[in-house]
Parts: C-alpha cells; structure tokens; sequence
C-alpha cells in the first residue's frame, strides 16, 4: 500500500498520485476536478457519463472510462491506483469496492479528501475552517440548513455543504474561504469516512446524529451496518457531541464514541432540559447547556407560538431546532442570533409543506417523509389525517409503522409498486381502517386518482397527509417530483370544485 501519510494538506506533493475516480455525479466531478489541480494522475470509471461532465474531463487531463461495472474493467486493473475515491452511490457490497480492499488500495470518500485538503483557503489567524457534522436518519437536511443559517447570522461565515447538495470540495476550494462547513453526511458518506483511522482522520468542532431508524438496510447490508455508519459521526469531537435524549441509540453512539478529550456531551428534546440540555419549558425553547450558571438557569431561544406562526411548530421540526441550536451554540451564536435567524427561516418544499385548503381539508405535502421515522412524525404532527402512503420501500419492514400510527387515521391510500406488504401489514394491525389502493399500471395519473380518493373520504376538519414511508424511484424521478404531482392534483381539484388554488 502506498504511503499516503503526507497528503494531508492542499500544498503536500500530489503530482503523480494515481487516483481512479468511481462515479460521474456532481460529487464524482468535484472529486475528479480537485485531483486534477492538484497535479494527480485521474481516471474516472463510470457506467455512464453525464454529456457535460464528459466534455469537461478532458480539458482537465482527466481520463475516462464508461462501461458495465459488474466485472473490474481492464483500464482500471491496467492503472493500477494508488488510491479509489468512490462516490457514495457504491455500496459496500459493490465489485469495485471489493476489488480495491483485497488489493489492500487506499479508499476515500469524498469528505476524506476534502478533509485532507481543507487549508487551501484558510481564516485569518491561519486555521481552515471549523467542520460540524450533521446526520440522521431524518431531519438532516432542515438541521444543516438551520445551523448554517444561524451562524451567518451570528458573523459567521458558513455554508451548508455535503449530502445537501453543495459538494464538500467546492467550498473547500472557494476562493473566499469560510470560517464553518455546517457537512450534511449520509450514512453512505459516513461508511467510507468511517474507513479512515489515525491522527490526521477528521476531528470536527460538533456532531449529531438527530435520530436512528431503519433506512438504506439494503445498501449497507443490514441493521447493525447501518447503525455503525451513523455512529461514526462522533468520532474525534473536539466540542460538542449533541445527541437526541428521546432516542436511546444516538446518546449510546456518544458514550462509545472515542472523542477529544474535553468534548461535552449535549442533550435535546421536547421536555424540560437538565443541565446540560436544550429542551422546552412552558412552551419557550431554552438552552441550559451554554452558560455558566447552567445548573440554576436557562436561556430562552424562542417560542413555540412564534414558530406555529412561521409553519415550525410541528414536533419533530422544533426537535430539529433545537438541535442546530445547540450546534451554533458550540460555536459562539447567542440566543438573539438563534432567534432572529428563526424569524427569516423557511422550511423546503416537500417537507409538511400545506400546498391547499378547501372545503375544510387540509392538504399537506411531505413527500420527504422517506422512511417509516419520518412519516411518523408526520402522522404525530396530523393526527386522524387521510394517510397517503407506499412507494419503493427499500427493504424496511412498514408493519411497525402501521401498528404503532395505522389505527389513528382517517383511512389509507396505497401507491406505489410495493403496496402487498403495506396492505397486509394494515389487514394485521390496523384491519377497520377504510383502505384504498392506487395501481399505476390502471391509471396515466397516480396523484389525480390520489386525491380523487382522499377528497371522497376526508370530512370537513380533516387532513389529506402524503407521507409515504419510502422512496419514490418506482414512479416517480424523485420525492420532489412526488411532492409536485401530488401539489398539482391537490390545485387542480380545488380549482374544480369552486376554491382558489395556491400557487
């Protein structure tokens, strides 16, 4: 194995370094194009390639191969890397990652080679920026959002990067520089990054794991995988390990979790915070873990009221808070600077987004609700709603779901190409719920027949909730193209039947 002890730096020799890049998404490019300008000897393996990103490679002095990936390719044996950056689409199980462990070949994710390279640009005392990470099986992306938000507020100039969009080595290498990379991690990225061990593996200033339920069972190869992935996101604090005191699993990732001496353990949830915590008082969200005199007093963040008023106020969305809150504690916001961020904060679409009213149904799209975790909280949030719910469920088992919120609803609607075992775990658990299944292979328009069904069912007063519990690639391109389906059917109904529709 190639001593790679020495690459950890932006100016540590990278010239010749042979490097094969796997995968040609936006996070595949900013691997490709980053090694490029440090000098390495890049070769991007791909079964295909983006039209753009194709043309791009070689004006970079990068090679590519397209092809079946079934089977290790010639050009990439015939290369013989030193080092394979995988992109996190590559599951362990793959070939390619196989073929590189046995040959004993340095693996990399995207994060660990921005890691190493994170002084390109630094502050003004010298340092690179501050790294704070953020997983979870749900809430990643509105946490991150939140956090970063709330540290520009604060002066600080951060960016939200990672599995949010923005891929780490972008602003690794802007140009300006930032003073905190606010890092959304999926349990894909924290698999590789949790690959890399000894005194140069990243430290970051804060992590979370806002919460741990079965998702993704297939891509990591079962439960205990999965779990492991997550656990990683602690690994090295130097600051603040927050963890969900709700959720047993993420504070027994933080006491096995080997820190940096000094780092403290934060907790958060719904109720009255200890010492140490953020949690809620009489409806105010305080901080009893930032201050001096944490042991007899709290610090009031905001209000429950004030968030209803700005479409905050659901459970799981003001555990979410509560959470970034704790982390931009950690680096120096103030509660003024948490509450005015709040004041301006939207959430995303798709995420318990009310995309219409008529007739006294509510209509609420969180296509983001992926897994059984996240709808779960939907339905705590809309009690009694007309559930609309199925999809690609990716392995995980919906039967606990249904058991522990099935009974509670209105009535179900099933889509998806999966529905058997959604149907059956509803015929088990929660057998007088009226119950309504829509096959694609029947219908052009899934969500028209959708809501034709909900606006049948739902009475005045009720909620129509799409929270489907699992991922939307059997029909759909996205859970953003879901939300859109669904949001245009809803219009289109209330526009039939005498209302306004929303834009």
């Amino acid at each position: 194995m190639t001593d790679l002890s020495s690459l950890t730096s932006w100016y540590a020799d990278w010239k010749g370094l042979r490097v094969a890049v796997l995968g040609l998404s936006m996070t595949g490019f900013s691997v490709a194009d980053t090694l490029a300008e440090l000098g390495a000897d890049v070769l991007v393996v791909t079964e295909r390639a983006d039209a753009e990103y194709a043309r791009l490679l070689p004006v970079l002095g990068v090679r590519l191969h397209e092809g079946p990936l079934d089977v290790v390719p010639e050009p990439l044996d015939a290369f013989d890397p030193q080092v394979v950056v995988a992109s996190p689409g590559f599951p362990p199980a793959h070939p390619l990652i196989r073929w590189t462990q046995e040959r004993g070949t340095a693996l990399w994710g995207d994060v660990e080679l921005a890691w190493r390279v994170r002084d390109k640009v630094t502050r003004a005392d010298g340092r690179p920026a501050d790294w704070v990470l953020i997983t979870g099986t749900n809430g990643k992306t509105t946490t991150t959002r939140l956090t970063a938000e709330m540290l520009v507020t604060a002066g600080v100039r951060a960016v939200p990067v990672g599995n949010i969009g923005t891929p780490v080595l972008d602003a690794v290498r802007d140009p300006n520089g930032f003073d905190a990379l606010v890092v959304e991690l999926s349990s894909h990225q924290l698999w590789y990054l949790n690959l890399q061990t000894g005194p140069d593996a990243l430290s970051p200033h804060a992590a979370v794991c806002l919460n741990l339920a079965d998702d993704h069972l297939e891509w990591h190869g079962g439960a205990d995988e999965y779990r492991a992935a997550k656990a990683g996101v602690y690994a090295r604090t130097r600051v603040a390990c927050v963890y969900n005191k709700a959720d047993v699993a993420t504070r027994e990732m933080v006491e096995a979790a080997e820190v940096v001496e000094g780092a403290r353990a934060i907790g958060f949830d719904l109720g009255v915070p200890g010492p140490s915590d953020l949690g809620v008082v009489d409806g105010i969200l305080v901080d009893r873990a930032f201050l001096e005199e944490r042991a007899t007093s709290a610090l009031e963040l905001t209000t429950v009221a004030d968030l209803a008023e700005r479409g905050l106020s659901a459970p799981h969305v003001v555990v979410n808070i509560l959470a970034a809150s704790a982390l931009a504690r950690s680096l120096g916001a103030t509660p003024a600077h948490i509450h005015d961020a709040l004041e301006a904060f939207r959430l995303d679409p798709h995420r318990i987004q009310v995309v219409g009213a008529h007739a006294g149904i509510t209509w609420v799209d969180d296509s983001k609700a992926t897994n059984p975790h996240a709808a779960s909280s939907s339905l705590s949030a809309y009690p009694g709603a007309v559930w609309v719910v199925g999809g690609l469920l990716k392995g995980v088992d919906l039967g606990d779901l249904v058991r522990a919120r099935g009974a509670s609803v209105r009535a179900a609607i099933v889509i998806g190409t999966e529905r058997g075992d959604i149907v059956a775990a509803f015929a088990r658990h929660a057998p007088a719920v009226p119950l309504f299944e829509v096959d694609h292979a029947e219908t052009e328009d899934v969500m028209a027949r959708v809501v034709e069904l909900a606006a049948g069912v739902a009475r005045d007063g009720d909620t129509v909730l799409l929270a489907p519990a699992a991922a939307s690639f059997d029909q759909f391109s996205s859970y953003s193209d879901r939300g859109e389906r669904f949001a245009d059917a809803v219009r289109t109904w209330i526009a039939g039947h005498g209302g306004e529709s929303r834009p």
